[in-house]
């Protein structure tokens, strides 16, 4: 499971800022969007399938089944766009702190290079200073 939530971008986004509609579908991706969920479905139809036979409640061709998984389905499609809205919005929250981030790191790059070159200028002023001393010294 991704931790987004410590990613300091989204600390707004943390379990103690959601509401009951982030938090479900939160529950649900993390549900829906998993082998745990899958293997449970297709045991789940399995049996359904097992038990009815031609004689049950649901005789073949199992229209209730299929009523219920054509509900699913269409359930599922609104429950996995609002968990992608909720994923682009932790994205672009992530995408809006590396921005910021890198801009810091852009400041601090260019305060180095600007203390180097100073340090550079410094360096040669010292070096012509010190090499005059010692033709000077020697001339004398």
């Amino acid at each position: 499971m991704a931790r987004w939530n410590e990613h300091p971008a989204t600390k707004r986004f943390g379990k103690a800022h959601l509401d009951f509609g982030d938090r479900a579908a939160d529950l649900i991706r993390n549900g829906m969007g998993s082998w745990a969920f899958v293997l449970g479905s297709l045991g789940g139809l399995t049996l359904w399938i097992w038990f009815n036979g031609t004689d049950g409640f649901d005789p073949y061709p199992f229209i209730l089944l299929n009523l219920v998984l054509s509900c699913v389905a269409a359930l599922q499609g609104a429950i996995l766009l609002i968990a992608a809205k909720r994923e682009d919005q932790i994205n672009s929250e992530l995408a809006v702190h590396t921005f910021q981030v890198d801009q810091e790191n852009l400041e601090i790059t260019k305060q180095i290079r600007e203390l180097s070159e100073r340090i550079e200028v410094l360096t040669i002023e010292m070096h012509q200073v010190l090499t005059k001393k010692d033709s000077s010294a020697g001339a004398s």
